[in-house]
């Protein structure tokens, strides 16, 4: 079952956008992006806070999140997130089909 992760990634001065930069200068964004199983790494900048990133982070199933888990990329992870002393926060979903009660609200 496919699931998806909304990180909120916060910090101060600039350092989530730092963040961003440097995960995707350093190649660590590619290399999840081509992880088996990966569907989807994408970030977003907040409107209302400057301060905080929003990733969109997509997985085919379970077992590819345990084995990106598991990878060097984590560990690249952690270190940047404590060098620009981001604090997280998590939501996790798995899709549902639009209703068709719905479909009149969505512009194709």
């Amino acid at each position: 079952m496919k699931i998806t992760v909304n990180l909120y990634y916060t910090g101060q001065n600039g350092s989530a956008k730092a963040f961003v930069k440097e995960m995707v200068e350093s190649g660590v964004v590619d290399a999840i992006r081509n992880e088996d199983g990966n569907e989807r790494y994408e970030y977003f900048f907040s409107a209302d806070d400057p301060e905080t990133v929003m990733l969109i982070d997509q997985w085919r199933d379970q077992a590819a999140i345990d084995a990106h888990h598991a990878s060097w990329m984590m560990e690249k992870l952690a270190a940047l997130r404590e060098k620009y002393d981001l604090h997280m926060r998590v939501e996790r979903f798995t899709p549902i089909e639009n209703e068709a009660k719905d479909e009149r609200f969505i512009r194709s």
